[in-house]
């Protein structure tokens, strides 16, 4: 009795891994090709020009040899009733109108009771129209005037640009998923319009950091030469309080950076300031934010007292800075920076702080929703 239910549990787990497989199938988009009423070619995973039959008369089958050898639904078998199931569930598309829906709120009484009310064809495209059931208003959400393209997609290229994709690569991506043809330059000129925006409209918020703050530069390539960019975060919440750019590092130019950064947290003060150990810290960090600030400095990556925080930042703007082989000025440098410090501080969340993002680990909290860059760029227009 025991063998058998030892048995029957091996069988269900051995169903359930092909389960996922089956799904980890569909997720690439090796969709079944049905060539009958009851037949369909499965891709193989292993193989890209090999396929299986799979069949339905009575029973399932497959001529795989894992289905041949123990006679269980094989991932062939189990992704085709998936992949069944999921064409003829229409409790699927009842859920993804009512997701559609949630969230948006009308643009006159602030009533989240909406309900799609048809389409509207305008010069631009399609858009949807939404009816509040409070009010009676019938609206569209978009909120971006005159473009052809929509929110969703400004938002999907300024995401894949800040994850380290060119511009030519991104417009290549669109091109293939959604058949729109995109120029590089409308697309940074998208992400230039609305990231000073955004910039203009995140930089009112105050950040709730805490007392020890972290700085550290930085060489990166602008315009053939090399400039220092500067980082000052708070170990605390992961904020990236403050950056710039300097052709040197002088005490005159950090302590501008370090100016910079006590005007950017609104008049907050560190009561520690961690650094490596360059000769001008300690005498800019006195002379900045008073003797009552201590400075721990010289610190390396195996200290128990670190600059780590900050150069996992420094990572992430190689990351990025990386595909653009350099950047072209001054200007276009410390358009950067603050482009990433957006970034960094409102959208990317972080394994460190349970997934929330530093803004919201700092008290900014500005329910962008699911979608942050469609949030970002609704508010700050």
């Amino acid at each position: 009795m025991v063998s058998d239910m030892l048995g029957q549990i091996e069988k269900q787990n051995l169903e359930s891994l092909r389960k996922v497989r089956a799904f980890s199938l569909l997720a690439k988009g090796d969709t079944p090709h049905f060539i009958g009423k009851e037949t369909c070619l499965v891709p193989s995973q292993t193989d890209k020009e090999k396929r299986y039959t799979v069949t339905h008369n009575g029973g399932w089958e497959c001529n795989c040899p894992d289905y041949h050898k123990r006679k269980l639904h094989c991932k062939h078998i189990q992704s085709v009733q998936i992949f069944q199931k999921l064409k003829a569930n229409t409790d699927i598309l009842e859920i993804e109108t009512e997701l559609d829906t949630r969230g948006i709120r009308c643009d006159r009484c602030n009533s989240h009771h909406v309900i799609k009310r048809g389409k509207r064809k305008t010069k631009q495209g399609i858009r949807q129209r939404y009816e509040c059931k409070e009010c009676k208003r019938r609206f569209t959400i978009e909120p971006i005037k005159h473009r052809k393209a929509t929110t969703k997609l400004i938002a999907l290229c300024m995401d894949l640009y800040f994850k380290g994709l060119s511009i030519r690569k991104i417009s290549d991506t669109i091109y293939q998923f959604y058949k729109v043809k995109l120029c590089h330059t409308t697309i940074m000129r998208w992400i230039n319009t609305h990231m000073k925006q955004i910039n203009n409209y995140v930089g009112q918020f105050e950040p709730n950091v805490g007392e020890v703050w972290h700085i550290d530069e930085q060489k990166v390539k602008s315009g053939g030469d090399w400039v220092y960019s500067w980082n000052m975060m708070d170990g605390n919440t992961r904020f990236l309080i403050s950056n710039g750019v300097t052709h040197g590092r002088s005490l005159l130019e950090t302590e501008g950076v370090m100016r910079k950064a006590k005007r950017d947290a609104h008049g907050v003060m560190p009561r520690v300031v961690i650094s490596d150990g360059m000769n001008a810290y300690p005498s800019g960090i006195r002379g900045v934010f008073g003797d009552g600030v201590v400075h721990v400095g010289g610190v390396g990556i195996r200290d128990r007292v670190n600059n780590n925080v900050l150069e996992r930042y420094h990572g992430t703007y190689r990351e990025r800075n990386k595909v653009m082989r350099g950047l072209e000025n001054g200007v276009s440098a410390k358009q950067m920076n603050e482009n990433l410090r957006t970034y960094y501080n409102f959208i990317r969340g972080h394994t460190a702080l349970g997934g929330l993002t530093p803004s919201e680990e700092a008290g900014i909290n500005l329910g962008l929703g699911r979608n942050k860059w469609m949030g970002l760029i609704s508010q700050s227009l």
